[in-house]
């Protein structure tokens, strides 16, 4: 089973006019919605006001975009630009696009504002629980195996060097291992973005995975509508629903990408300092930034931290924040005073 696509479990989902389409490409209204796969989850376009003659040149537009976004940020891929590095033992300035540049950019910022929570090296933790491109464990893996996995990790090893134009990567540890898939899904959130406007198109939801940007009305000519899912077995099951106004939104939670080793339920967000999978009552963490890619960056760190500090650091940072915390056999929510400007439902 490939993991990655339990990531999709859209946190984030459409309500209204271009919900529940079935079909690749399906005109609604003076709507349209285009879907595929990419990076291991769903990519989704819902574009109002959009020629429908234009399914299948936007449709191979974006499906190039994102395949573009996968060779460089997969580490699934052997021969991406992302595992290229990740497999150089070099620790001169290894160059980079410039679209990694400011991914990374952005993760260190983000990590050192969560005390290393949001870690982009964590990915030896990953891979030794089997949420990478390994395979899982037959057994939990010993301590001796984590702190091997740990010393290969450590944001303060990885310096992102801009200079005349130009971009590089440069790690002081071989064998440190990057993995930007905390971020990888709101930068081709954000990117798809970028290529609506570029196609004249301003009316537009898109979303990859959990990560999701809204620009101008639907068809009907109202608000986007995006709804964070309740923490259950139900796809559908809404817990509140917002209007991102321009904005990005994503979601990071527990109760989706999962497996059971040993009697227990091991959650796919992994702790930098314990070198383990989370065990706090956090379930979900949504955040609203600027971008999805920020957003995306946000989520992560804040799932790691659980939900006391999480409060803390939204609180400090001014972040939009939606917290769903497990109390027994119910959920409780919490909302930072940033997010209440975008609900609206709960």
């Amino acid at each position: 089973m490939d993991l990655r696509l339990l990531r999709y479990g859209l946190f984030a989902i459409v309500l209204g006019a271009l919900a529940g389409c079935d079909n690749p490409a399906t005109k609604v209204n003076t709507g349209m919605v285009l879907e595929g796969k990419t990076m291991g989850t769903y990519w989704r376009a819902s574009l109002a006001g959009v020629d429908n003659a234009r399914q299948a040149e936007l449709r191979e537009k974006i499906q190039a975009q994102l395949d573009g976004d996968d060779r460089l940020l997969s580490t699934y891929k052997k021969d991406s630009a992302l595992s290229r590095f990740n497999q150089s033992s070099s620790t001169e300035p290894y160059p980079v696009a410039e679209a990694m540049s400011d991914i990374v950019t952005m993760a260190l910022r983000i990590g050192a504002k969560t005390d290393g929570a949001m870690d982009i090296t964590v990915g030896p933790l990953v891979n030794l629980w089997g949420f990478g491109p390994d395979k899982q464990p037959i057994k939990t893996p010993n301590q001796a195996q984590i702190d091997a996995a740990k010393a290969l990790t450590g944001l303060h090893h990885l310096t992102v060097i801009n200079q005349a134009g130009k971009q590089w990567l440069q790690k002081d540890l071989v064998g440190l291992y990057v993995d930007l898939s905390t971020m990888g899904e709101g930068y081709a959130a954000d990117h798809l973005a970028r290529l609506m406007e570029q196609n004249g198109i301003s009316r537009y939801l898109v979303s990859v995975g959990g990560a999701v940007v809204t620009r101008g009305t639907n068809p009907d000519d109202k608000a986007w509508r995006v709804a964070i899912q309740k923490p259950t077995d139900r796809e559908n099951a809404v817990q509140a629903v917002v209007d991102l106004n321009g904005h990005g939104i994503s979601t990071s939670g527990s109760y989706r990408n999962y497996y059971e080793l040993d009697g227990k339920r091991l959650s796919h967000v992994i702790d930098p300092q314990t070198g383990q999978p989370i065990q706090h009552k956090l379930v979900s963490a949504t955040v609203i930034s600027p971008t999805a890619m920020e957003a995306d960056g946000w989520d992560t760190g804040l799932m790691v931290l659980g939900t006391e500090k999480a409060k803390q650091v939204a609180e400090k940072e001014g972040l939009a924040v939606y917290l769903i915390t497990k109390e027994g056999d119910s959920f409780t929510t919490w909302m930072s005073p940033q997010f209440k400007t975008f609900l609206l439902s709960e």
